[in-house]
């Protein structure tokens, strides 16, 4: 068996980030716009808001978990926030244990926009908002798919970006950066066997990594070489261009005049 190894802040110390620093908060403002005033003064006579404040010109209304639809329900039909522009969650478990889920809707009438922020624990659901808004439909599965949040409810509940039987949800903070080792083999497992693994090698899922021993993917590091070429060899001095092409002008390298300044 391969040994175990816990994936419990996998992030903590990555080489290039901190995943787990908390940035700086906007300052929150008080509600003083009058279109928010009312449309606050409006969801409060029908809903127990929690919270709400101005960051960024926009308004924030934070509610129970359990409301999710029926807010987003009014303020589509009778606040005419019609445009549900974007909605996912955010991986609070580090600190509290939690998901923060928000809404992000506009108001093309109004020229206001307004975000709708809710709190569940990890293993807890809720109610998919696909009837209210169909642009919800894509983004709750990949809210399902990258956190492992399920969503009451949903017309088709399953994995959007990932295979079906991927392990883990890549966008929680404790996935690890580079992938573990079920995604470093998955691609060989899949199209060639588990026996192809000594033969191919792991996947290399670190996107920030550039091998400067390899000529055939990166060309240019630090000088040009041929495709393929070996590591060390000595680079290209290029004299002349366009050869191949009789209709534009040969460039000539030793015709060239390099002026101080331009007019």
């Amino acid at each position: 068996m391969r040994p175990y190894r816990p994936k419990k802040n996998v992030q903590a110390k990555p080489y290039y980030t901190d995943r787990f620093w908390v940035a700086p908060q906007i300052p929150k403002e008080s509600v003083e716009d009058e279109i928010f005033k009312k449309d606050l003064e409006e969801l409060k006579s029908a809903f127990e808001i929690k919270e709400a404040y101005i960051q960024r010109g926009q308004l924030v209304v934070i509610i129970e978990p359990n409301i999710n639809k029926e807010v987003l329900k009014h303020l589509k039909e009778e606040l005419d926030y019609e445009i549900l522009s974007e909605m996912s969650a955010i991986d609070y478990l580090a600190q509290s244990g939690e998901f923060e889920i928000f809404y992000q809707l506009l108001s093309l009438g109004k020229k206001r926009r307004l975000r709708v922020k809710c709190r569940i624990k990890e293993g807890e659901v809720i109610e998919s908002v696909e009837s209210v808004f169909r642009s919800a439909d894509w983004s709750e599965r990949e809210m399902y798919d990258m956190f492992g949040i399920k969503i009451n409810n949903h017309p088709y509940l399953k994995r959007i970006l990932m295979p079906e039987d991927w392990i883990g949800h890549p966008l929680r903070k404790t996935y690890p950066l580079h992938g573990d080792e079920a995604a470093q083999w998955y691609e060989v497992d899949k199209i060639f066997g588990k026996e192809y693994r000594d033969v191919i090698g792991p996947e290399q899922r670190d996107p920030a990594y550039i091998s400067t021993t390899d000529t055939c993917n990166f060309a240019r590091i630090y000088h040009e070489v041929p495709r393929c070429a070996p590591p060390d060899s000595e680079p290209i001095r290029v004299e002349k261009f366009n050869d191949d092409a009789p209709l534009v002008e040969t460039f000539d390298l030793k015709k060239s005049k390099i002026v101080d300044r331009t007019r």
